[in-house]
């Protein structure tokens, strides 16, 4: 190999550099840098620039982020503080934030707090000391105003998702109030008219919207819900478990119940058991989220497909759009109902 050519490869102890890929590649090196720091492109990528990804491969390059950073104070890292991760929905919202945003180039930095404000507060804290690009709440509290004013965030942008919880930030959320009037419409159509509600707890703007949806929907229809029909629970079994002990352990019980999440929902249908009532001739039960376990349980639930995934995409999305462009638009995705045995 002549000695000019062999000057030009990479020495085995050390990363090649921009240049020498650009050389390989048979591209200026401005154009391998910008290759090799931008995500892929809608439309796929060039001749040359996949000739430059392969070249990169083959000598073993490795992107400095943190030189990157200094030249642009951007760390292409996004922050996302998410309570409640051990919740099948929860998690499935963040796998569709982590895709999104590997495809698009940014690494995430997650924190999982307890449900509660001053740990999510100091969540937000460190993420914002880590120097994050944008940030993603979710789970935050009604109302939400005060709590995001509290902040010490400066120009950061933020988005909500999963609750937008009247905070007055941009959102990505599932068409909540939607859903509670599905659900409403396909138990009077089914002929229930004796109807409660588990509505989750005060402090959700799921359950709140979900609440609102159902209830707003039987007093349009002339089916008003008395108050005792609507019981607060928190999001769990244990929860349903609880306020079904309450509305059916009593001669007066209803015929149809919704519940505003399908955890909940598992829990009416134990205490249903453990009455002796059968689904759904005694006791018809409608759920939210449409978790994988609904469909195979012995009496299948009807429920309210919620799309956990497209959230989180559609959240890295509209943060980066954020990020990029200092606006950007809240989203509400639609939901379905999905109709099985339990009604």
């Amino acid at each position: 190999m002549p000695y000019e050519q062999e000057s030009r490869m990479p020495r085995p102890d050390r990363a090649p550099t921009l240049k020498e890929i650009a050389e390989r590649a048979g591209v200026h090196v401005s154009t391998a840098s910008r290759v090799l720091r931008q995500p892929e492109p809608i439309d796929g990528w060039s001749d040359s620039a996949l000739r430059v990804r392969e070249v990169a491969a083959e000598l073993g390059y490795r992107p400095n982020l943190w030189a990157a950073s200094l030249r642009t104070r951007k760390t292409t890292t996004l922050g996302v503080v998410m309570p409640r991760l051990t919740d099948g929905v929860v998690a499935t919202t963040y796998q569709g934030i982590e895709e999104a945003a590997t495809k698009a180039g940014y690494s995430v930095l997650l924190s999982s707090p307890p449900d509660d404000l001053e740990a999510q507060r100091r969540a937000i804290a460190l993420l914002v000391g880590r120097q994050v690009d944008g940030l993603l709440l979710s789970s935050m509290h009604l109302p939400g105003g005060p709590f995001v004013e509290s902040l010490v965030l400066g120009s950061l942008p933020i988005l909500a998702v999963t609750r937008h919880a009247d905070a007055g930030l941009p959102f990505v959320v599932g068409d909540d109030y939607r859903g509670g009037a599905l659900a409403a419409r396909h138990l009077l159509d089914r002929g229930y008219d004796d109807l409660a509600i588990i509505a989750g707890p005060d402090h959700a703007s799921t359950a709140r919207d979900r609440r609102d949806g159902f209830v707003d929907t039987l007093k349009e229809a002339s089916a008003p819900l008395p108050p005792e029909r609507i019981m607060r629970s928190s999001f769990d079994v244990a929860g349903g478990v609880e306020a079904a002990r309450a509305l059916l352990d009593r001669p007066d019980r209803p015929r149809a119940i919704f519940a505003v999440s399908d955890t909940i929902a598992i829990g009416i249908l134990g205490v249903a058991r453990d009455l002796g009532l059968s689904i759904p001739d005694d006791l018809a039960v409608v759920g939210y989220n449409d978790i994988p376990v609904v469909a195979q349980l012995p009496v299948p639930l009807t429920t309210v497909r919620s799309p956990a995934h497209d959230i989180g995409v559609t959240a890295i999305e509209r943060l980066l759009e954020l990020v990029q462009n200092g606006e950007t638009e809240s989203t509400r995705l639609p939901v379905e109902l999905v109709v099985r045995a339990s009604s």
